[in-house]
């Protein structure tokens, strides 16, 4: 039998890699995406389920498996104020987390942010890092943090996510704030799969930028 993967945030820049390589990876049996709305394009191994996240306990038959990824995410702008953005960021995901360890599911995967801390003074740090600590008192048998810097999304609408990418990169190349670098989608789908599946081990892992970027290791 092959290994059962869920996954919420799908549809976002690091999600849709992550699905897609989830597909193609020969231990992986089949991939469960919990979307707001049809996304992806059939396939043998795919089970897309419609579900409004302000419910998700509702849809617990569907959050059933081996490992669980939680990619979800959003901007303050996109979201509209800080305490929607927690309720995407932190509420969802949770709520995620709690079905998933309840249904037995044996390993939980979050993608974080670099520096989070759930007493950090900013919103976002304190957000990510309360939601890490959250999960963490549900006591998965593997727990699997990574915290990558600045995320290089292709086709970005993000003006300021786009400068942020552009000074690094200019930076990078003049020597400076290496442990800083960018990281592709695509790669970055990878770590998640790395840490998870290529090359799993139980209790609580953590994954920071530097690491990430130089390839997680067995």
């Amino acid at each position: 039998m092959g290994i059962k993967a869920v996954v919420i945030g799908g549809s976002g820049a690091t999600g849709r890699e992550l699905v897609d390589q989830l597909l193609v990876h020969p231990d992986v049996e089949q991939v469960t995406v919990l979307l707001r709305r049809p996304y992806f394009k059939p396939h043998a191994k795919l089970k897309e389920v419609i579900v409004d996240f302000n419910m998700l306990a509702r849809y617990s038959e569907h959050i059933k498996g081996d490992i669980a990824f939680s990619t979800l995410g959003t901007t303050i702008k996109d979201a509209g104020s800080q305490k929607a953005q927690w309720k995407v960021d932190h509420d969802y995901p949770l709520a995620f987390a709690e079905t998933a360890k309840q249904n037995g599911i044996q390993a939980f995967v979050l993608l974080s942010s670099m520096q989070a801390d759930p007493y950090a003074k900013l919103f976002y740090p304190r957000m990510k890092g309360t939601l890490e600590q959250a999960i963490h008192k549900l006591n998965f048998p593997s727990y699997i943090i990574l915290r990558p810097g600045i995320i290089d999304r292709p086709n970005t609408d993000r003006a300021g996510e786009k400068a942020a990418v552009g000074i690094i990169k200019f930076l990078n190349k003049i020597g400076l704030f290496h442990k800083f670098r960018a990281i592709q989608t695509k790669d970055l789908a990878k770590a998640l799969i790395t840490a998870s599946i290529d090359f799993p081990k139980t209790g609580e892992q953590l994954y920071e930028s530097k690491e990430i970027l130089n390839g997680i290791k067995r």
